[in-house]
């Protein structure tokens, strides 16, 4: 035995030399990432609830406020939106947003057109650089579709796509660089934590200038446009409300206590606009319904969002109540003052309810009232000139790209389509679909329009 194991000997060490490398080998090969893996895993989790806030939650909380012989137009009119936008984002949006370029101030460069150079090992802070593209595409994705409720039930099918690709190559593009990408607006330093003026008010502008140039929808005011299936809406509603938290809660790009602050600020928000909507709607016309419960949800979402990073729980209760009274009044009042049709208060509620809350955010920002306060060297006065400055800005480059867009949607042989076609429905003029039928007493199918 003795003998046998002085024979294995040299024959063990060497196979343990030659192993040795190979372990070391092993080790270099296996190295940690450079991002944190709970960030990616909690910001991964919170781009796929903005993704079902876009689709189908956007589609859904739109389609039931259109009437039945349009509800498929307006679902596919943002499934499609949403995925050209991410397909232009994957192409150039992405590389003009968040590389350097010759106008680094207003747009960035090419260098990563439709993601070259970016690897599995990129990184970018803790995240994969792949995750941080995806979460900032679902940004870019439900922006622009966000306007489709504004022109409703009245655009061609080709001009609609037409209109949010160009809209968002020359408004959203240049307007998030400069945001978020190291351009001008970034060096302001303008408090809006999560895109209310790149988001919400981009959009909302975009909407009433585009319900105003495209016209009011035949038989405005004299044919019943009430929403065909509330239940729809409301699905749609939750939805939002639900990957609004992620889409606000992401934003800190990481894992944290004030991560979960920023959801719970977000719902708060959302809570008290459904809450303070539901109370005045109420007092003013005797009854609450879900429409507007809903809607004041929203409202109050909207203005959370620039707000979220920066105000207290209490505060984020207040920016909601109010600026779903901003909303409301401009949902009942300035549409009427003014006579323009935006067939889903898109401005109303996305276009004031960020203006509402970039104002609010400074307020509640305070100190005194629970915030993060003012960068150094501001106060409440100085910095709310800086918000008034950031927004009026925002507010001129929407109003400019959306006249360009929609001269541009033009082109496509008109933009909005003929009387006959909006008589009888977009959904089985455009798309050869209806989305009800119900059966005859002779086992035919009817299509169904209300």
């Amino acid at each position: 035995m003795l003998r046998l194991c002085k024979k294995l000997l040299p024959t063990s060490v060497t196979l343990v030399s030659l192993a040795a490398p190979i372990s070391a080998m092993a080790e270099e090969t296996v190295a940690k990432p450079a991002y944190g893996l709970p960030d990616t895993a909690y910001v991964a989790t919170c781009a796929l609830f903005v993704m079902l806030m876009m689709l189908p939650g956007l589609a859904l909380f739109y389609g039931g406020m259109s009437r039945s012989k349009n509800v498929l137009s307006i679902l596919t009119q943002v499934f499609s939106g949403a995925c050209l936008v991410i397909f232009l984002w994957t192409a150039v949006g992405y590389t003009l947003t968040f590389t350097e370029g010759p106008f680094q101030s207003v747009i960035g460069g090419l260098d990563k057109i439709f993601l070259r150079g970016v690897t599995p090992d990129n990184n970018v802070g803790v995240l994969p650089e792949y995750l941080y593209y995806l979460f900032m595409a679902l940004f870019a994705a439900i922006t622009p579709p966000i306007i489709v409720g504004a022109f409703a039930e009245r655009m061609r099918f080709p001009a609609v796509l037409v209109f949010l690709g160009v809209w968002f190559l020359i408004d959203y593009v240049p307007m998030a660089h400069m945001a978020w990408g190291g351009g001008w607006v970034a060096a302001w330093g303008a408090q809006d934590f999560a895109g209310g003026n790149v988001v919400h008010m981009n959009a909302g502008v975009a909407a009433l200038v585009a319900s105003i140039m495209i016209g009011k929808r035949r038989g405005l005011g004299t044919v019943v446009m009430a929403p065909h299936d509330m239940t729809m809406t409301y699905t749609g509603g939750c939805m939002l409300f639900v990957g609004w938290l992620a889409f606000c809660g992401g934003c800190d790009y990481a894992v944290s206590g004030h991560a979960i602050e920023l959801v719970i600020n977000t719902m708060l928000g959302g809570v008290g606009g459904a809450l303070g909507w539901m109370i005045m709607e109420w007092m003013h016309r005797g009854r609450p319904s879900t429409f507007g419960i809903v809607s004041g949800a929203i409202a109050g979402l909207v203005g959370i969002t620039p707000a979220c990073g920066f105000v207290s729980p209490a505060g984020s209760i207040a920016v909601g109540i109010l600026t779903s009274a901003a909303c409301i009044w401009a949902v009942d009042n300035l549409k009427n003052i003014f006579g323009y049709d935006d067939a889903f208060d898109v401005f109303g509620i996305h276009g004031i309810g960020a203006m509402a809350g970039g104002l609010l955010t400074t307020v509640f920002a305070a100190p005194f009232l629970g915030g993060a306060g003012y960068s150094e060297g501001r106060d409440m006065l100085s910095q709310m000139g800086v918000q008034v400055f950031i927004m009026g800005f925002s507010i001129l480059v929407s109003v400019v790209a959306t006249f360009i867009a929609m001269k541009a949607a033009a082109m496509t042989g008109g933009v909005r389509v003929s009387e006959e076609v909006e008589e009888s429905g977009l959904d089985l003029t455009c798309h050869g679909e209806t989305a009800y039928r119900l059966s005859t007493m002779t086992g035919d199918e009817e299509s169904v329009y209300h």
